[in-house]
């Protein structure tokens, strides 16, 4: 399975590049390689064209082609196997979360729902939904509206890993860090 970073958006809300937005003391985009690295066999960063730290860089498939549906396709074209996404804003994720939606993979995307709302930028996607992923790509859509051309596991039991919808909780203002220390504490990437 390859744990991708998606690191593509222009951080128009934060002021700086997300990517490297420190969250007690660490980038962002450390803390969620972190937690990708316990259960993928290579992180990469999608939507740069150059390496973050000692994450390989994915570039988007194309100059038109961007976000975090851009990364899943480049990602699904250039490994062949299962993709585990996570959007660099996401500090909080927690590796349990991952593991068991890795653990619960089939030939479906695996998502998380919270309140009715997909958790597209923390899901699994298998290799099968690649021509559809493209063909979405390629009409200007996103992973929400790939979920509604195909089918997927939705999750709703993710509570009873521990999860407390921490893992998808996005920083797009200094304000949302703020709150995210507020509500979770600091990051943690807990080996559990």
């Amino acid at each position: 399975m390859t744990g991708v970073i998606l690191a593509g958006g222009r951080s128009s809300r934060m002021g700086v590049d997300k990517a490297t937005y420190a969250v007690a003391g660490r980038a962002m985009l450390e803390w969620v390689g972190e937690a990708l690295d316990a259960v993928a066999h290579r992180v990469v960063v999608a939507g740069r064209a150059e390496p973050i730290g000692r994450y390989e860089a994915l570039a988007d498939p194309g100059p038109s082609h961007q976000g975090p549906l851009a990364g899943l396709v480049a990602a699904l074209e250039a490994y062949g196997d299962a993709v585990i996404v996570v959007a660099t804003d996401q500090p909080w994720v927690r590796p349990e979360t991952l593991r068991q939606l890795a653990n619960r993979m089939t030939d479906l995307p695996v998502v998380p729902v919270d309140g009715g709302v997909r958790q597209t930028t923390c899901a699994v996607y298998p290799p099968t939904v690649a021509d559809a992923a493209r063909t979405e790509l390629d009409q200007s859509g996103s992973l929400q509206s790939l979920l509604d051309v195909v089918a997927f596991d939705p999750v709703v039991d993710w509570y009873s890993w521990g999860e407390d919808g921490r893992s998808w909780f996005s920083v797009d203002t200094p304000k949302d860090a703020e709150e995210g220390i507020s509500r979770f504490g600091s990051p943690t990437t807990p080996r559990d």
